[in-house]
């Protein structure tokens, strides 16, 4: 939580962060300002103190919903300091920077760096202020070990609320999908049908999500999946939109929007096949259904996440699949990890990897994805089962936004009709 943030810098030895960038979009300068309208800005804080924010003149009303201590840009003359180098916009850029770090009463020791801006703007300043103050380190972090990661991982109950819902907005987007696709008229050859009387595709479907999370107020800033037959079986792909809609073949609807100005996530999965699955389809179906109900029937507070990973796996390989257990990177069968940490961040600790250590537990406070599948594209299917839960101060584990698991669809005017 952001109350550790301190104890964290000190794990770390680290005697001050600097954030740099705007306010949305942005985890580590979200999570320590509260989002907003500031761009450009840069967030600097020293251990054991109150965090500084510096900010454009013209954003001050929204730098003041911080509730932070606030300096403006405007403090400094960039003027003067643009024509002292030359007009040399990085080096006047880290003298500002150095005036910035001397009013937050850092001068000397390790500086961690963060946020989320140009990568060749934030080394040319950082190579100009080394040199500028010398008894200052600049320090990088791996993403998955960060302080802010490692802050975000568990969360309060007012984070809780928010995601829950996200969770609420998410599945009234896919309720809203079923019932479109459900509805369409039918071709003789099983293809649906726009109100239009044109084929449905893809493509279409991708319009719609897009229009409908908008209308709830939420964002896609890390897109989505509705894929369908093959490219369902490759768990990444967005889905192809000159694609039919078809009845009978399986759809992986993986959505994951977010709070507008890049808040809190929710992420969440279903599978579908309208009208009716093939036998093989609906025995692979059940399987993903089946492990995701022992994980469900299993998850225990504070073990280690990876445990559930080594469950689906053994479970998965007995049925006769390909897992990361025994198999380096399978393409199909059962390719990817369980699940990962959400909040400000579509993925963030703890993660599931078989790799990761025991430090990765479904702890109080945690929200966790459970997402286990199975991909075949060369058999034209993929499925996959994902809700996201809360590990709860009592230790219990809550689906923050429940949703039926029905497979096939029925078709409301295709069967009536045939």
């Amino acid at each position: 939580m952001k109350s550790e943030i301190d104890a964290l810098m000190g794990a770390k030895n680290l005697d001050a962060i600097i954030v740099f960038g705007n306010a949305e979009h942005n985890p580590p300068m979200t999570y320590l300002t509260g989002g907003g309208h500031v761009s450009h800005a840069t967030l600097i804080k020293k251990r054991g103190e109150e965090a500084v924010l510096f900010f454009g003149d013209m954003e001050r009303d929204e730098a003041a919903k911080s509730g932070l201590k606030l300096i403006p840009y405007s403090k400094y003359d960039y003027e003067a300091l643009i024509k002292k180098t030359n007009r040399d916009g990085l080096l006047a850029g880290a003298m500002r920077c150095e005036l910035m770090l001397k009013d937050a009463s850092v001068a000397s020791g390790r500086v961690g760096v963060y946020g989320t801006y140009d990568l060749s703007a934030i080394i040319g300043l950082l190579s100009n202020l080394q040199k500028l103050m010398p008894d200052i380190e600049f320090v990088g972090e791996a993403r998955e070990d960060s302080i802010f990661m490692r802050a975000m991982e568990t969360k309060d109950e007012t984070e809780v609320a928010r995601i829950r819902e996200m969770g609420k907005i998410t599945t009234g987007v896919v309720g809203k999908v079923a019932d479109f696709l459900t509805s369409c008229n039918v071709r003789e050859d099983e293809v649906l049908l726009n109100e239009n009387g044109s084929p449905l595709t893809v493509g279409d479907v991708h319009s719609k999500i897009h229009l409908w999370v908008a209308e709830q107020g939420a964002e896609l800033p890390s897109g989505f999946i509705f894929a369908i037959g093959r490219d369902a079986g490759v768990p990444h792909s967005a889905g192809n939109p000159a694609d039919l809609m078809m009845l009978g073949k399986t759809i992986v609807f993986d959505i994951y929007p977010a709070e507008a100005g890049g808040g809190y996530y929710y992420d969440f999965t279903r599978t579908w096949s309208l009208g009716y699955a093939t036998p093989e389809a609906q025995e692979l179906f059940n399987q993903v259904k089946e492990i995701y109900d022992k994980l469900n029937d299993n998850f225990d507070l504070n073990a280690p996440f990876r445990n559930y990973q080594q469950m689906t796996c053994e479970y998965y390989e007995s049925k006769g699949h390909q897992t990361p257990l025994h198999t380096k990177f399978p393409i199909e069968g059962y390719v990817h990890g369980l699940g990962h940490g959400v909040g400000l961040n579509i993925h963030e600790r703890p993660f599931s990897s078989l790799l990761n250590g025991d430090e990765h537990r479904l702890a109080p406070g945690v929200v966790i994805t459970s997402e286990p599948g199975l991909y075949y594209p060369e058999k034209g299917m993929g499925f996959r089962i994902e809700d996201t839960l809360w590990v709860r101060p009592d230790g219990r584990m809550e689906i923050l936004a429940e949703y039926p698991y029905d497979f096939v669809l029925p078709m409301k005017k295709w069967k009536t009709d045939n």
